[in-house]
């Protein structure tokens, strides 16, 4: 097991009880607010000579996802093809941050990737029943190995919402431990709240100290499956939660948002909010993704206009 999975950062010592009576200590959020802070920066421009940094910074973190029960052999590895050159035609643009696929499409991912020299780009892949966390423990770690041993460098695990709803959140942190340790050195951890059904910005506060404390390395808003999903106000909190656990800890912890981010617009707001919330350290892909599919054809094509001075046919790009 990890050093931070074992001594939980000092900040509680892995019990039921103290999990609870460090959780009890946080702030509630003032969702007044949030949400007219996070509408006042998405009015935030970027100037003409920051865009093309803006544009290239978030293709840089995109987590180009597919995750469809028709996904295939062929759809994966043009994926993978896209990720490590978004444009074909210009090497200028840079590769994205990982390619997202289930269990069963990671050896094709990781075997393609490392054919058309994408052998720096990580496969992630969503993991404990996902999206609904609904199953055995058994079940959840035996899918995080197979993942990990197919060459998954990114675990995407979803937490059990009921569970966490119902207040069993010794249980949804244990898991997190659990497959913390499985992840070991070979994977870093993204746990996956589903905002959308915490229902409160107080639960995406705890959900987010809760899966920091239990090891994770990112904490993601969504599958992606349910809305409403990566929600400024939502990114808002959680960007809060790592800039403050980076204060009390030392140890920067990652952000993912996924769902509902589509083009360049969505995706240079997000970054605004990283700036501005969280502070420009984690302006990389290091500590910033966003899980998409379609945003990478916008962003392509904005960063085309920008060159060409007019838009591409749709067609240049691929549908993803």
């Amino acid at each position: 097991m990890s050093l931070v999975a074992t001594n939980f950062y000092g900040l509680v010592d892995g019990s039921d009880s103290s999990l609870k009576k460090f959780l009890s200590t946080l702030p509630g959020v003032d969702q007044v607010g949030a949400e007219a802070r996070a509408a006042m920066l998405a009015t935030r421009s970027i100037k003409t000579t920051s865009k093309r940094w803006a544009i290239d910074t978030a293709i840089s973190m995109v987590d180009l996802t597919t995750l469809e029960g028709a996904d295939t052999r062929g759809k994966v590895e043009a994926l993978c093809t896209k990720a490590v050159r978004p444009d074909p035609i210009n090497l200028a643009v840079p590769h994205v941050g990982a390619v997202c696929v289930y269990n069963d499409m990671v050896g094709i991912a990781r075997h393609h990737l490392d054919l058309v020299g994408g052998n720096n780009i990580p496969v992630a892949a969503v993991s404990t029943a996902f999206p609904s966390g609904r199953a055995s423990m058994a079940v959840k770690i035996q899918d995080t190995s197979d993942a990990i041993n197919a060459g998954a460098g990114e675990i995407d695990m979803v937490i059990d919402r009921g569970a966490f709803l119902s207040g069993d959140l010794i249980g949804v942190f244990e898991e997190i431990v659990k497959i913390r340790e499985v992840c070991g050195e070979k994977a870093h951890l993204k746990v996956i709240f589903e905002t959308g059904e915490l229902v409160t910005y107080d639960n995406v506060r705890k959900a987010s100290y809760l899966a920091m404390l239990a090891g994770a390395d990112f904490i993601k808003t969504s599958t992606g499956k349910v809305a409403p999903a990566a929600t400024p106000p939502v990114v808002l909190v959680m960007l809060e939660a790592v800039r403050d656990f980076y204060a009390m800890t030392k140890t920067r912890i990652g952000v993912k948002p996924a769902g509902g981010i589509r083009n360049t617009k969505d995706a240079i707001k997000q970054l605004v909010l990283v700036n501005e919330i969280a502070g420009p350290e984690w302006l990389t892909p290091a500590l910033f993704r966003i899980g998409a599919s379609a945003l990478l054809n916008d962003l392509v094509m904005q960063r085309m206009k920008m060159d060409d001075g007019y838009y591409a046919s749709p067609s240049y790009v691929t549908i993803d």
